[in-house]
């Protein structure tokens, strides 16, 4: 166990080291199917094109299917993001994941309830 928490504290600090940089918390926390927030909750189809105004978000055009993989929390008057990868230009092929606004799409299909309340961490917002 401490031997992986080293290892997880070296990476946090090459990642830091590189040329990336640690963005501003969209939220304090989010809304997952588990803990470590890697199970999809749902699948939902963008309404129309977003433009990511930096690298914390994707970039989504009208129609792309949208993998949910987390809920930011509403902070007094911070929108709703949500965090979720679209497919690729390959049918197999799974994008970055990044938010987005979530009255930009319309879920199809829940896989699994959002009900794991998790603190988001300054990783949750890095960027390279």
């Amino acid at each position: 166990m401490a031997r992986m928490l080293t290892l997880l504290l070296l990476g946090l600090v090459a990642l830091s080291a590189g040329t990336g940089v640690f963005m501003d918390r969209l939220a304090s926390k989010k809304l997952c199917a588990d803990e470590e927030c890697v199970y999809t909750i749902s699948l939902a189809q963008a309404q129309e094109d977003y433009n990511a105004p930096d690298c914390r978000f994707i970039n989504v055009k009208k129609g792309q299917q949208i993998y949910i993989y987390s809920k930011l929390v509403k902070e007094n008057e911070a929108g709703e993001f949500w965090a979720g990868s679209v497919y690729g230009d390959h049918q197999d092929e799974m994008g970055i994941v990044g938010y987005f606004p979530s009255s930009l799409v319309k879920e199809q299909r829940v896989y699994q309830e959002a009900t794991k309340e998790v603190p988001t961490t300054d990783i949750d917002f890095f960027c390279e």
